[in-house]
């Protein structure tokens, strides 16, 4: 047991481990996002698809937020865009747990998604900024374990916090994700390197001329811009294919919650449906990229959105917290399968110039998720009721099929990526 766990988190960097520690305890306080659907609608008397819209601001800022923070992680640095972040997030978690008006509640609700979300592109530019090649299926992975050790804790401390104060889920919120933007000043140096331009090594001189492989990758040294990853189709696809991911997944955090409420669900029971997504997750992930090892990521990709489709098409029958428990189950183990091959790609597909914003789109699926889930999810759960869930499952079949298609051009890319990479270094 000691020899796997040397091998499972042995190797990684001191600066690797304060970002994952803040990681955790931001997870851990991340109750007011996760509960807001139903504060809205419990507490503010919104309607089901009003309080929907008023989640979906969050995503709307979301956003802003992950472009900005994109492009400020490339020309600030990762330090300073995540205490920003961090910081501003603090401010609207405060505001947020003494307004009243709905007006005002979607307002600093979008400016939460802008902090929240400037965040995500600095974690993970830094996190491969300091974590070689071979180690980064393991640092994302233990990335993904902590963020959802978090949430199990954050989901049964919420739930019953949510019976006692609503009020007291911001404020808590808002004090770790202070504490963890003191553990960032303190401990976290800036990660970023800047490249010299090709101009001052005369070296590059004597790089052969691009093969037909490696031509179809990005320029490694050139600075670019958003530009360059807005017209890399092969990453785009790969974003648009992990969009349908988050649309799917996002529905545990925002319409699972208003579905168990109509079934006479307490807050409490939904607290355990996502606590014990989170314990399987802590209990299952760090054995996960031994299962996976050696395969290709498209499969596994496949295989994870069937099982997300199928676990929400359970909650076609569902009335009762038995059977939210056993879907729950389905499409997490989904979650568990797709986290490190997506990091990966992610990872692999973003050349060195670019980390930020290459961060920053792939990190978009996520808020535009965070909105179109709830806006397009209440209005179905309303209209269409259990069918809802559905449709829900054939989105995670459609899902499936994309990605195999898109996989045999997505491992040339990587393999392109790495070979211009590989020349580069030899030449420097």
């Amino acid at each position: 047991m000691r020899a796997w766990l040397r091998d499972t988190a042995g190797g990684l960097s001191a600066t690797y481990w304060y970002l994952w520690t803040g990681l955790l305890i931001n997870k851990v306080g991340g109750f007011a996002v996760l509960f807001l659907s139903l504060y809205l609608t419990s507490q503010r008397d919104a309607g089901t698809a009003q309080a929907g819209l008023i989640v979906g601001t969050y995503g709307i800022g979301g956003l802003l937020g992950t472009l900005a923070g994109g492009v400020l992680t490339d020309r600030w640095g990762r330090r300073r865009t995540l205490l920003v972040s961090h910081f501003a997030a603090v401010a609207a978690l405060c505001l947020l747990a003494f307004s009243t008006q709905l007006a005002v509640i979607a307002a600093l609700c979008a400016l939460l998604g802008v902090a929240q979300s400037m965040a995500a592109p600095a974690f993970v530019a830094a996190i491969i900024d300091v974590t070689p090649a071979d180690k980064r299926s393991r640092a994302f992975n233990l990335q993904f374990w902590a963020l959802n050790l978090g949430l199990a804790g954050a989901s049964l401390l919420a739930g019953l916090l949510a019976q006692w104060s609503y009020q007291a889920l911001f404020l808590i919120d808002a004090a770790c994700t202070l504490a963890t933007g003191v553990l960032i000043a303190w401990k976290v140096p800036e990660t970023l390197r800047t490249l010299p331009p090709p101009s001052l090594s005369p070296s590059l001189s004597l790089l052969p001329s691009p093969s037909p492989v490696s031509s179809s990758a990005p320029k490694l040294r050139g600075r670019g811009g958003l530009g360059t990853v807005l017209t890399d189709r092969i990453f785009l696809v790969f974003v648009g294919l992990t969009l349908l991911q988050a649309l799917i997944y996002t529905q545990a955090s925002t319409i699972v919650p208003l579905a168990m409420h109509a079934d006479g669900l307490s807050p409490s029971a939904y607290g355990s449906v996502v606590a014990l997504g989170g314990a399987l997750i802590v209990l299952g992930q760090l054995f996960v990229p031994r299962l996976i090892d050696g395969r290709r990521k498209a499969r596994v990709l496949a295989l994870a959105l069937l099982l997300n489709g199928a676990g929400f098409s359970v909650l076609a029958l569902a009335d009762h917290v038995t059977l939210y428990l056993a879907a729950a189950v389905i499409w997490t183990v989904g979650s568990m399968l797709a986290a490190p091959p997506n990091a990966e790609i992610n990872s692999e597909l973003a050349p060195l110039a670019l980390r930020g914003r290459y961060q920053a789109v792939f990190f978009l699926t996520f808020p535009a998720a965070s909105f179109l889930a709830p806006s397009l999810g209440g209005a179905g759960l309303q209209y269409l009721g259990d069918a809802h869930w559905l449709v829900v499952g054939a989105l995670g079949a459609v899902a499936a099929a994309l990605h195999l298609m898109a996989g045999p051009s997505r491992e040339r890319r990587v393999a392109a990526i790495r070979s211009d990479t590989a020349t580069t270094a030899n030449v420097s």
